[in-house]
C-alpha cells in the first residue's frame, strides 16, 4: 500500500515549494488537466519499491503480474512485472489486463499469437485469466473490434492514454471502485489544500 503523508507534514518536511509541486503531481488526473502537463515524480509503490512511472490515474503504477501461472516470469516489456515503459519499448507494453480466450483468437487472427510459448523471450504464451501488459495499441485493436479484454487501471501506464481516453478504459477496469475512491480522495486533498491558500 502507499504511504499516505499528511498534508501539514508534507509541507513541514519538504517546504511549502516543493510539497506544492508532490501534491501538483497526484492531483493533475483528478482535475482534468491536459496529461501533456503532468510530470512524473518518484514515488513509492505498495510494495514499498522505488517507482518512477505513473498509471493513468496519475499515482504510482502498481504491479501488473510478477508471476505468470508460477512460472518466474514476470509481465512487462522488461519482465519486472510492471507494465513500464521506454525507448527501446516500441510496442508500449503498458495496458495491464487479465485476457480472455476472445481477446486472444482476437489478437492471433490479426498476426499476434500470444498463446504460444517463446522461451526466448521469457514469453509463457498467455491463458484465459492470465494477467499480463499487453500493448495499447493492440488493446485499442481489440477495443474497435469489441474484444478488448477487462484492464487494472492503477497498474496501466500513463502512456496508454495516448491510445485510449480514461473514460474508455474506465469502462473496462476490474480495478474500477478501488480507482474511484483513489480519485475521490486525490479531489478531497485538493480541497484541502486550496483552503490552507
Amino acid at each position: 500500500m502507499v504511504r499516505q503523508t499528511p498534508l501539514l507534514l508534507l509541507f513541514l518536511q519538504i517546504g511549502c515549494c516543493n510539497a506544492f509541486t508532490a501534491l501538483d503531481q497526484r492531483w493533475r488526473i483528478a482535475s482534468n488537466l491536459p496529461r501533456s502537463t503532468r510530470r512524473r515524480a518518484s514515488k513509492e509503490n505498495e510494495n514499498n519499491e522505488e517507482v518512477s512511472d505513473v498509471n493513468v490515474l496519475g499515482t504510482a503504477l502498481r504491479s501488473c503480474c510478477k508471476d505468470v501461472r508460477n512460472t518466474g516470469v514476470g509481465t512487462g516489456f522488461y519482465r519486472n512485472g510492471y507494465c513500464c515503459t521506454g525507448e527501446q519499448d516500441l510496442g508500449r507494453h503498458t495496458v495491464c489486463c487479465q485476457v480472455t480466450n476472445d481477446f486472444l483468437d482476437f489478437s492471433k487472427s490479426v498476426g499476434n499469437d500470444l498463446s504460444t510459448p517463446a522461451p526466448q523471450y521469457m514469453f509463457p504464451g498467455l491463458k484465459e485469466g492470465d494477467i499480463w501488459c499487453l500493448c495499447a495499441q493492440r488493446w485499442a485493436q481489440a477495443y474497435q473490434a469489441g474484444k478488448a479484454p477487462k484492464i487494472f487501471l492503477q497498474a496501466t501506464h500513463e502512456k496508454t492514454l495516448d491510445y485510449a481516453t480514461f473514460e474508455i478504459l474506465r469502462e473496462f477496469a476490474i480495478d474500477q471502485e478501488e480507482a474511484d475512491k483513489r480519485l475521490d480522495q486525490l479531489n478531497q486533498d485538493r480541497e484541502k489544500l486550496k483552503k490552507l491558500l
